[in-house]
């Protein structure tokens, strides 16, 4: 199937190449063009600019926006919209607020196009593993890309085996996508699903460092434990309640650094934690944990520690986000 993809960075180029593995034919077009010869020699056709992106596509069009949330992806949709012909679709894969997705949803529908809302999980592992998609918007042109969604997705790859005894599924959720509902649907999950990132996350960070500190010697004789970290990091992904694929990432990081030294522990939010706050407030849900780990990061760009760190190396391994910059400094897309 044929889909134009703007935005090549850290995921939209592996979701490219993804596609063109699974046989799909991406159309492709970046701000910079370092992309382009490695996806161009993987069976991608990269395109001269964005109108030329749109011109090479079949109609009816779909064009997926791998963009950081905010002024990019709006005038990407501006620009778009003045592109394509009704019936066309628009698909927004990044980390966008999902009312901004209600009100594009409105205003495209107004001009014949398609809105879709695609909350997409998997960071840079997705090339291999697959992305988890929750989306958002029309029946009609979800159910006409449901060969794209299902080539991203991880599909039947045992990652989480089918529950015993369970009835077989009426949803595509056990092939890792779901159209979750109409125009802003998939990435209020999407935001949901990031606010419990974030507490998953400090809740390890926290724990690790408890650990870390058991071997200190304030605390009594004959009550101090020098313990491996790694080692009890990779003791708990086999047969522990808290095993997950975070505490694999955890694992991974602990192995090869021990101390975490390359990572100062400055932890960056990208938006989603703040905006389920609003939500919880909306909906007058308690969300403690959700608010602390929140917290936790805000915190973390005054003061850091060894939980910090952590935190900072969880990110790099599952999204190869950096740190976060200094007061003021710009804030980091996905």
């Amino acid at each position: 199937m044929q889909i134009g993809m703007y935005g090549l960075g850290r995921m939209g180029a592996n979701m490219a190449r993804r596609l063109a593995r699974r046989g799909h034919a991406p159309v492709v077009w970046n701000i910079t063009p370092e992309p382009f010869a490695e996806l161009a020699a993987e069976g991608a056709v990269v395109a001269s600019s964005l109108a030329d992106l749109v011109a090479r596509l079949t109609a009816p069009r779909t064009v997926w926006l791998m963009l950081p949330a905010g002024a990019p992806t709006e005038r990407a949709v501006e620009e778009l919209s003045a592109l394509l012909a009704p019936g066309d679709a628009l698909v927004d894969g990044g980390n966008t607020f999902y009312k901004d997705d209600v009100r594009r949803a409105e205003q495209l529908r107004a001009r014949g196009l398609h809105y879709l809302d695609v909350g997409t999980s998997g960071g840079v592992w997705g090339l291999e593993r697959g992305y988890c998609l929750m989306i958002g918007g029309p029946a009609e042109p979800v159910a006409r890309l449901g060969p794209v969604f299902r080539a991203l997705a991880p599909g039947d790859l045992g990652l989480a085996p089918a529950l015993a005894g369970a009835p077989p599924a009426a949803t595509t959720a056990p092939h890792g996508f779901l159209h979750c509902g109409p125009a802003g649907a998939g990435h209020f999950v999407k935001m949901i699903h990031n606010g419990i990132e974030y507490g998953l996350m400090q809740a390890y960070a926290e724990g690790f460092d408890l650990l870390r500190h058991a071997g200190d010697a304030g605390r009594p004789e004959g009550q101090r434990y020098p313990l491996d970290l790694a080692a009890i990091a990779e003791l708990w992904r086999r047969g522990s309640v808290v095993s997950s694929w975070l505490l694999d990432l955890a694992a991974r990081a602990l192995a090869e650094d021990p101390r975490l030294a390359a990572f100062s522990g400055r932890v960056a939010d990208s938006g989603e934690g703040r905006w389920t706050l609003e939500a919880a407030l909306e909906e007058a849900v308690p969300a403690g944990v959700l608010a602390a780990a929140l917290f936790a990061r805000f915190r973390s760009r005054e003061e850091h520690g060894f939980a910090d760190q952590l935190l900072s190396a969880l990110r790099h391994q599952f999204g190869g986000h950096g740190e976060a910059p200094p007061a003021g400094g710009a804030k980091e897309g996905r």
